[in-house]
């Protein structure tokens, strides 16, 4: 469960940026909170939950508490994808294995490459590491 501040922004994020898939959508008036269940494409069984308080609060976390990982197909091309769409690269793929990028609300995304590491590549390879991820 990841705790979101702007529901919209965390749905552009996670939905259309990383590409999973919103499962189901479960809002409870008398609690004000919204519950979103996302997943992988053809991995509904692993999925990550978005809860968003109606009510605005301030939520503190960090490195420390975690983060998310997702295998991708190509490391290069989704890094590729989340720049196009404004996200950050933190921390560039330059060994063809691993990246991390944050959501909106500051949750550490890993993206691991599936199967074998690709070869290193441009512009990945000469790209440094921007803040903390």
């Amino acid at each position: 469960m990841v705790r979101v501040t702007d529901l919209e922004a965390s749905l552009f994020f996670y939905r259309d940026a990383l590409g999973l898939l919103e499962i189901s959508r479960k809002e409870y008036e008398k609690g004000r909170f919204t519950l979103v269940y996302l997943a992988a494409p053809g991995d509904e069984e692993a999925q990550v939950e978005l809860t968003y308080n109606w009510d605005p609060e301030t939520y503190t976390g960090g490195r420390n508490f975690g983060h998310l990982a997702y295998e991708v197909n190509d490391i290069y091309a989704t890094c590729a994808k989340l720049e196009s769409l404004g996200v950050t690269i933190l921390r560039p793929p330059r060994d063809g294995r691993m990246a991390f990028v944050r959501s909106p609300d500051g949750i550490s995304i890993e993206l691991l490459q599936g199967g074998e590491a690709l070869p290193p590549a441009e512009p990945w390879v000469s790209k440094p590491n921007i803040g903390a991820w």
